[in-house]
C-alpha cells in the first residue's frame, strides 16, 4: 500500500451484486446489477468508498436476490483489511452501499446530515446499518474537502442526502466516484450531452440536467465511476 505522497490510487472493489426485477428496470425482463465499493490509497491513510451489500428483511431478500461477496474478501483482493481503514464514505445510506459498516465500529463515517436524519427517521434502509455499536458520524452540510485533494460534493436526486466523492490526483487524472447519482454511466453521459447543449446555447426543448454537474464539470473528471454500473465514463477528445 502506498506509503509516499504520490498521487491517490483507486480500487474498485467486487461487493457482489442483485437482480432487479423488470418492473424497476423500464423494460420486460429483469436487469443484475454490480455491487461496487472503492478503496482510495492516499497518504493520509485508505479511505474506503460504500461497503456493500447488507442483509435486509426477507421481503426485500426476495425481492432483489442480492448475491454478497464479503468485504473483507474484497479488500484483501486489493491488498487491505477492514483494520486498515482510516475513513468511510458512503454516498448514501440505502442497504445496499452501507451492508458492511459495523465492521467500521471506532471509524469514521462521512455522510450529508440530511441523509443521517433521513434514515434515523425509520423506513428508509436497515436501522441496524446506521447506528450499529461504536458508529461514529462526521456529518456534512454541503461540500467539503475531507481529506488533501479529496472533496464530498453533494449530489441529490436519488436521494436527498446522496454524495459523491472526488479524488484530485494532481497529474489531472481527477477521479469521481459518483455512487449512485446516475444508475448508469450511460445516463451520466446523456445529462452532460444535455448540460453541453444549453451552455452552447441550443433551442428548447432541451432535457434537463442535474445542477450539480456544474461543480462536477468544474473538477474537470478524467473517470467516473458508478455503484451499480461496471462502464466507467471517460470525456472524449475533443479538438
Amino acid at each position: 500500500m502506498q506509503t509516499t505522497s504520490a498521487p491517490p490510487v483507486v480500487h474498485r472493489l467486487d461487493l457482489g451484486y442483485f437482480i432487479r426485477p423488470a418492473a424497476e428496470t423500464g423494460g420486460p425482463e429483469p436487469r443484475v446489477e454490480p455491487a461496487l465499493g472503492y478503496l482510495v490509497e492516499h497518504e493520509r491513510g485508505l479511505l474506503l468508498f460504500d461497503t456493500g451489500i447488507g442483509a435486509a428483511d426477507p421481503e426485500t431478500e426476495a425481492h432483489y436476490r442480492p448475491r454478497r461477496r464479503p468485504l473483507p474478501a474484497a479488500l484483501a483482493a486489493a491488498g487491505a483489511a477492514p483494520g486498515d481503514i482510516s475513513l468511510v464514505v458512503n454516498c448514501h445510506l440505502h442497504f445496499d452501499h452501507c451492508g458492511g459498516n459495523p465492521l467500521f465500529a471506532g471509524t469514521p463515517v462521512v455522510v450529508q446530515d440530511v441523509e443521517l436524519a433521513t434514515a434515523r427517521r425509520g423506513g428508509y434502509t436497515v436501522d441496524a446499518l446506521v447506528d450499529f455499536p461504536g458508529a461514529v458520524y462526521e456529518e456534512l452540510s454541503g461540500e467539503a474537502e475531507i481529506w488533501p485533494g479529496v472533496l464530498v460534493v453533494p449530489t441529490p436526486g436519488h436521494t436527498d442526502g446522496h454524495q459523491s466523492l472526488v479524488v484530485r490526483r494532481g497529474d489531472g487524472g481527477t477521479v469521481v466516484l459518483a455512487g449512485q447519482a446516475h444508475d448508469t454511466a450511460s445516463a451520466y453521459a446523456a445529462d452532460g450531452l444535455a448540460r453541453r447543449a444549453a451552455r452552447d446555447g441550443a433551442a428548447p426543448p432541451l432535457p434537463a440536467y442535474r445542477g450539480w454537474l456544474d461543480r462536477l464539470a468544474a473538477l474537470d473528471p478524467r473517470r467516473v465511476y458508478f455503484a451499480h454500473d461496471a462502464s466507467v465514463w471517460e470525456p472524449p477528445a475533443l479538438s
